[in-house]
C-alpha cells in the first residue's frame, strides 16, 4: 500500500523532471567559448554553469530513477565503449590533466543517458523537449540581436549572427535552428502539431539560420529533410504533397535567385578559399601527416579541445582519430551503422522520419564540425534518434492491493 501511495504523485512529477534533465544536458553542451557578449561573461563562470548543469542533470536523473531501471540501448552501450579508448589515451596525460576531466564529463554524460533510457519508448516526448529547449536558446540569440545588433552581427565573424547574451558561434546557432526546423516540419507533416505552432518555431528559426550564413547546417537540414520525407512518401499523402511543392519552390528559387544564393553560399570568400573549406583542409592534411606511435594510432592522444597545432580540426572523424584513435573511429562508425540499420527496419512513421533526419544531419555535419567523440549536441541529437527508434516498453505488472480504499488488480 505504501508503494502504491508513493507511486501516484511521482507519475505527475516525473515528466517535468525528465524534461528538466534533458534541458540541463542541452545547457551543458552549449560550450564555454564563442563571441563577445553584451555583458562580458568570464569563461570560468560559463564553465561553472555548463559543468554544473551536467552534475545537476545526473543527480536529478538519479533521483527520479533511484531503482536504476534502464533499457537496453545499443547506442548508449557504444558510447560506454567509447569511454575505453578515451580513458586509455587520456591516462598518458599527453593532452594534460584536462583530458581526464573531459573523460569524467563524458562518463557523467553517458551515465545520465543510461538513466534516461528508462523513458525511451519510441514516442515523440523527447522530440518536443528537444525543440522547446533549443527554441529557448534561439530566443536568447534573437533577444541579443534586438538589444545590441552590432554585438550580435560583429565584423570579426564577417557580419554573421552570434550570441550576444550567451557566447554562441554562428555554426552553433545554425545547427540549433536547422535541427528544430527539420523536426518541427516533420511533426507538422505527421499531424503531430498544428500550422500555427509550427510557424512560431520555423519562421524565426529560418531567419536566424539565414543570418548565420552556416552552409553545413543549411545543407544538413535540406538533405536530412529530403531523406526523412522520402521515408514517408509511400504512406503519407501530405508528405508527397510537401515533397512536390518543395521541389517546385526549390527549382524556382534556383532559377530566379541563383546569384543571391551563390553570394550567400560563398559568404564573400574566394573560390580558392572555398575549395579548401576555409582553410580546414590544411589542418586535416597536417594532422594526417603527423607521425604517431602505434598506441596513438589505436587509442589517440586523449580528449582535448578538438584542435591540432592550435587550429580547430572541424571534422568529427579526424577529431576522434586524433583523440581516441582508430578504435574510437570504428566505434563512432558502428553507431551510425546501427542507428541507420534499425531505422531502416522500422515501419514508416513520424518517429522513424525524425530519427532518419537526425542521423542524416549528424552524418553530414560530421564532415566540417567536431563533436562525435565527446559530450556535444551531436551526441544528444543521436541520443534523441535512439529514443525514437526504441520499441515501446512493456507495461509494468499490476500489484494487487488497496489504493485509497479501492481494490487495485
Amino acid at each position: 500500500m505504501t508503494a502504491q501511495l508513493e507511486a501516484a504523485p511521482r507519475t505527475t512529477v516525473e515528466p517535468k523532471l525528465v524534461a528538466a534533465v534533458w534541458g540541463l544536458l542541452i545547457l551543458n553542451t552549449l560550450g564555454s567559448t564563442g563571441a563577445v557578449t553584451v555583458v562580458p561573461l568570464p569563461r570560468s563562470l560559463i564553465q561553472m554553469v555548463t559543468m554544473g548543469s551536467l552534475v545537476a542533470a545526473f543527480a536529478l536523473a538519479l533521483a527520479v530513477n533511484l531503482r536504476l531501471r534502464i533499457r537496453a540501448s545499443a547506442y548508449v552501450l557504444l558510447l560506454t565503449l567509447l569511454l575505453v579508448p578515451s580513458v586509455i589515451s587520456s591516462a598518458h596525460l599527453e593532452a594534460g590533466f584536462g583530458a581526464l576531466f573531459r573523460c569524467g564529463r563524458l562518463a557523467l554524460f553517458v551515465g545520465t543517458l543510461w538513466l534516461l533510457s528508462r523513458w525511451w519508448d519510441g514516442g515523440l516526448t523527447f522530440v518536443r523537449h528537444h525543440i522547446r529547449m533549443y527554441f529557448a536558446v534561439l530566443a536568447t540569440v534573437a533577444a541579443g540581436l534586438v538589444i545590441s545588433p552590432g554585438t550580435a552581427l560583429p565584423g570579426l565573424y564577417g557580419g554573421r549572427l552570434v550570441g550576444a547574451l550567451w557566447p554562441l558561434t554562428p555554426p552553433q546557432i545554425g545547427q540549433y535552428a536547422a535541427v528544430i526546423i527539420g523536426l518541427t516540419a516533420l511533426l507538422l507533416l505527421g499531424r503531430q502539431t498544428d500550422r500555427a505552432s509550427a510557424a512560431v518555431v520555423i519562421v524565426p528559426s529560418l531567419v536566424l539560420l539565414a543570418l548565420t550564413h552556416t552552409r553545413t547546417a543549411t545543407l544538413g537540414m535540406i538533405i536530412g529533410l529530403v531523406v526523412a520525407i522520402g521515408s514517408l512518401l509511400l504512406t503519407s499523402a501530405s508528405a508527397r504533397r510537401f515533397f512536390t511543392w518543395t521541389v517546385v519552390c526549390a527549382t524556382v528559387a534556383a532559377v530566379g535567385f541563383a546569384s543571391a544564393l551563390q553570394a550567400w553560399f560563398l559568404r564573400g570568400q574566394t573560390q580558392e578559399n572555398f575549395s579548401n573549406l576555409t582553410g580546414r583542409a590544411k589542418v586535416w592534411d597536417a594532422l594526417l601527416a603527423a607521425p604517431r606511435t602505434t598506441s596513438e594510432q589505436l587509442f589517440g592522444v586523449g580528449l582535448g579541445d578538438k584542435s591540432f597545432g592550435g587550429l580547430p580540426i572541424d571534422n568529427s572523424w579526424l577529431a576522434v582519430y586524433n583523440e581516441q584513435g582508430m578504435i574510437g573511429v570504428v566505434i563512432v562508425a558502428v553507431i551510425f551503422v546501427v542507428l541507420a540499420g534499425v531505422a531502416l527496419l522500422r515501419p514508416p512513421s513520424v518517429q522513424r522520419a525524425c530519427a532518419i533526419f537526425l542521423i542524416t544531419y549528424c552524418g553530414i555535419a560530421s564532415y566540417t564540425e567536431a563533436g562525435l567523440g565527446d559530450a556535444s549536441p551531436y551526441l544528444l541529437h543521436l541520443a534523441l534518434a535512439a529514443s525514437l527508434l526504441a520499441t515501446p516498453a512493456p507495461p509494468l505488472p499490476e500489484i494487487p492491493g488497496r489504493f485509497l480504499g479501492s481494490e487495485v488488480r
